[in-house]
């Protein structure tokens, strides 16, 4: 279809309820709140739904700027899609945009937005280091572009914890905290250098807290047996818990993963390393104080747009040669800036 006038039938009222598709993960999800929070606040009487797996819900369920959120399960599939059709959309924002999504609202017969994946761009980029992405602005100002002409705010991210308190760390100062694990190899700093950064970090007089969902309890486990006083706050996934915490830390150092986006949606600065993957995917951290640390000497790098489960060169010096002790002169360049 024609996108080029959503936005003035926005603005002239005839576009009044919309439904926004975002299914999955727990980083990209989050990216979605500038886009939220800004159709919100510039057309106050516009509806705005969601539709989000369970998994994620929580990243979401306090946000202020949403009228109502669906939760989407395979074996419920019918039910969702009766509900949505109920609601009569005059507009759908699929960034989702994969064979799911396109599924679920088929039989929708309303106006459709689509968010541009820029396949081809990537594909390019990491078999080919062809780089069409120079220019690419982030992933939320991406996720704009999906309704032409609109225009986001200057803030960044959200998540709301409302009124979900911190645990044991309430009134310690000096904490710093360390996300070691992510779903694939190669975007992982490795374990032994979060050990030794720790260790330093300790002796300086900080105070290492360790954040995690499910499954990174035994790397979290092991970190906090091998840096002292450190603390494990490694969660069954509580995103609200885990972000409660986050906002007590002066700052938090992680992998390119979507507890790095957790971070900056609690303004909490972030040092991340990026290793497979390459910062003109969209995914740096977004409007909140950061460093991206990156071996920019590599020909091999991207090798992934998503991560893999091994260095196909087998060398991993994406992640090796951002040592310890460099990062630490980062550490402490960032939180005196």
């Amino acid at each position: 279809m024609n996108t080029k006038n959503i936005l003035r039938l926005i603005e002239d009222g005839n576009i009044k309820k919309i439904l926004i598709i975002r299914l999955s993960s727990l980083g990209d999800v989050l990216l979605t709140t500038p886009l939220i929070r800004s159709l919100k606040k510039q057309f106050p009487e516009l509806i705005i739904h969601f539709v989000i797996k369970k998994n994620y819900i929580n990243t979401l369920v306090n946000n202020p700027y949403l009228d109502r959120i669906f939760i989407y399960e395979k074996d419920k599939l019918a039910e969702l899609k009766s509900n949505l059709a109920a609601n009569k959309y005059d507009l759908i924002i699929d960034l989702q945009n994969n064979l799911r999504s396109f599924r679920l609202t088929s039989k929708l017969k309303t106006k459709k937005t689509f968010f541009n994946k820029q396949t081809i761009s990537k594909f390019l980029l990491v078999k080919f280091k062809i780089n069409k992405l120079k220019e690419a602005p982030p992933i939320p100002e991406r996720y704009s572009e999906s309704i032409p002409g609109f225009k986001l705010d200057n803030d960044g991210l959200d998540l709301f914890t409302k009124e979900q308190p911190p645990t044991e760390i309430i009134g310690r100062n000096n904490l710093i905290g360390f996300c070691p694990g992510s779903r694939h190899f190669t975007k992982m700093w490795l374990k032994e250098y979060y050990i030794e950064l720790g260790n330093i970090l300790t002796e300086a007089g900080h105070q290492i807290v360790l954040f995690g969902g499910r499954s990174d309890m035994e790397i979290c486990s092991e970190l906090r047996e091998k840096i002292p006083n450190s603390i494990s706050l490694c969660n069954d996934d509580d995103i609200l818990q885990t972000a409660a915490d986050m906002k007590l830390c002066r700052l938090v150092v992680c992998n390119d993963s979507g507890l790095m986006h957790t971070a900056c949606a609690v303004k909490t600065p972030v040092i991340t390393f990026f290793g497979s993957t390459v910062r003109e995917f969209g995914f740096a951290p977004y409007k909140n104080k950061n460093l991206i640390l990156e071996n920019k000497s590599l020909s091999c790098r991207p090798c992934s747009h998503i991560g893999r489960s091994s260095c196909p060169k087998d060398h991993f010096k994406c992640m090796l040669e951002l040592k310890p002790g460099i990062v630490y002169k980062h550490i402490v360049d960032l939180l005196d800036s």
